[in-house]
């Protein structure tokens, strides 16, 4: 299959790598110092509790403009370079690509669809721990590794069903859901309650879980994430909530989110697209959200990377 891999960051550069060792024509675009020490190395090195693989340098390319013909983008760039990437896609699209985001939040593929055709766009999440180590070195934290993706009108099942068993040939956990916009919603939840609790209190976790308030404090914002979603027309369950506490308090107590990785580097946040995403939405459906926009305008800040005086 032919595939394209906007961004060869920590998601896309492993699941890219892993479809490139099986054979697959896959095309990565990436930028910076990044694709110059994976020129200079000879590739990108993945690093993982599964194996190492690579991805020879000769399959990176600097632009969009330089992929050639493909059955399936991936769409794997930080949130705020989505309007930008959409647009560059358009012909990929129009040419038959499907494309798939596996970016964070859930107005991504609104974004897309701005641009694209709107049948092109196929719903999509990623689970996984997965960084850049190093320029040209991803490193995969942990064995999780999935994709779940599928077409929003359920129009394209069958397509949908070919990429997933080339994911599976690969060695990627993959599924086609039926109900692509609940999967991106359930995500959307803990991802949100994650990042937002673990970037404001500075802590794992392990930390944010085991204290009374930041506990009460996750909880909150995964329930007004819930409420918002119910709001636009998902089916999220009122349960599934203390499901996500739940599952909250079976992860390692060392695990923290990307943003709050983002925050200690002092690199630029996806708040705006997570909790300040919510809150967002909120105030547009009449849905209070007052936890969300909380922790919004705290780290407001270090949205830009990090603070300095003026």
């Amino acid at each position: 299959m032919r595939i394209a891999v906007v961004g060869a960051g920590g998601v896309g550069g492993y699941f890219g790598t892993r479809l490139a060792q099986a054979g697959n024509e896959v095309t990565f675009v990436a930028r910076g110092r990044h694709l110059e020490a994976i020129r200079a190395n000879g590739g990108l090195v993945v690093r993982s509790p599964l194996g190492e693989f690579r991805a020879p340098a000769d399959r990176f390319v600097p632009d969009i403009g330089d992929v050639g013909p493909v059955d399936v983008v991936l769409v794997a760039v930080k949130l705020w370079d989505t309007e930008d990437v959409a647009e560059r896609l358009r012909g990929l699209a129009e040419a038959g690509a499907r494309v798939i985001s596996l970016q964070n939040g859930v107005r991504k593929d609104t974004v897309l669809r701005r641009h694209l055709p709107p049948e092109a766009v196929w719903g999509g999440v990623c689970y996984i721990s997965a960084v850049i180590e190093e320029p040209g070195v991803v490193s995969h934290r942990g064995t999780m590794q999935k994709l779940v993706f599928g077409p929003y009108d359920g129009e394209g099942a069958a397509r949908a069903e070919e990429f997933r068993a080339v994911c599976e040939k690969a060695g990627v956990d993959a599924e086609v859901s039926a109900d692509i916009a609940r999967v991106v919603w359930e995500k959307f939840v803990f991802l949100t309650g994650l990042s937002g609790t673990t970037s404001a209190v500075r802590q794992p976790i392990g930390v944010v879980r085991a204290d009374p308030a930041t506990r009460g404090l996750l909880r909150d914002v995964m329930a007004e994430a819930v409420a918002v979603g119910r709001a636009s027309g998902v089916r999220l369950e009122e349960s599934f909530v203390d499901e996500q506490l739940a599952f909250c308090d079976t992860l390692p107590a060392t695990m923290t989110s990307s943003m709050h990785n983002d925050l200690e580097q002092g690199n630029r946040l996806e708040l705006p697209w997570l909790s300040g995403g919510v809150a967002d939405l909120g105030r547009e459906l009449g849905v209070p959200t007052p936890r969300n926009r909380t922790l919004a305008d705290i780290l407001a800040p270090y949205v830009p990377g990090r603070p300095r005086l003026p």
